[in-house]
């Protein structure tokens, strides 16, 4: 199996950046998504589902998801934010691979060692794992921006992520400037960028700091016309 990254990089070039976010608290989303999936096939090369829907949905209707996705030309996502000891974290990924997922959402706050080892764990599988760097929420700045001796903790987040070697970060389109600092720490790492549309975040200036891949929601599901609004979010 290729590694994840060039996998992302083929799936972008053949549809696009997007990545489609079921994030909504409601089980029965499963049943809209892979007509969804269908609609903005052309322009999303992955699928991201949260813990919140992986929960209620179980390991047979998650992989109908994963395969649905995979029918259309997308990758799909674990967004659970993992973070444990590692022989945790190891065993969760290898059920999510089950599962059908090509890559998971991890915290970094786990340490440095225990997101290498996972991340090495991952990569002998032919799948990735994405490091939390900084959220999308207004809030979340309380949190990623204290300092942790001379460093923000996002950048102690993105030196670890960095070291790991791991297949990209999480940094909010609404914090376009530390979208811009991370590229410019760390040019090589895809920067996977949640928050546009109804938080507020700006796909251009998302885009223009250095995300490399859109994550978006609520503007494609709660949109009369998915294809139409995806076209729109692909600059």
């Amino acid at each position: 199996m290729r590694k994840f990254q060039s996998r992302m990089r083929s799936a972008s070039r053949s549809a696009g950046l997007l990545v489609l976010a079921c994030d909504y608290d409601d089980p029965a989303l499963a049943g809209r998504a892979p007509r969804l999936l269908r609609q903005v096939s052309d322009y999303a090369c992955a699928l991201k589902l949260n813990m919140h829907l992986l929960l209620p949905l179980g390991a047979a209707r998650v992989r109908r998801l994963t395969s649905a996705a995979a029918d259309s030309g997308m990758l799909s996502i674990a967004d659970i934010k993992l973070n444990d000891i590692g022989n945790t974290n190891l065993a969760a990924a290898s059920r999510l691979w089950e599962m059908g997922f090509d890559a998971l959402i991890a915290n970094p706050s786990m340490g440095p060692e225990a997101l290498a080892e996972l991340a090495s764990s991952a990569h002998r599988a032919g799948r990735g794992i994405i490091a939390l760097c900084h959220m999308s929420s207004p809030s979340a700045r309380r949190f990623y921006d204290m300092r942790a001796g001379r460093a923000r903790i996002h950048d102690v987040f993105l030196n670890w992520a960095s070291e790991a070697g791991v297949d990209g970060v999480v940094v909010g389109a609404t914090f376009p400037r530390i979208i811009e600092k991370c590229k410019k720490k760390a040019p090589r790492m895809p920067v996977y960028s949640p928050g546009v549309g109804a938080q507020g975040g700006d796909p251009v200036r998302a885009r223009a700091a250095g995300t490399d891949y859109l994550i978006v929601g609520r503007s494609l599901f709660n949109s009369d016309d998915p294809r139409s609004a995806a076209a729109a979010l692909s600059i």
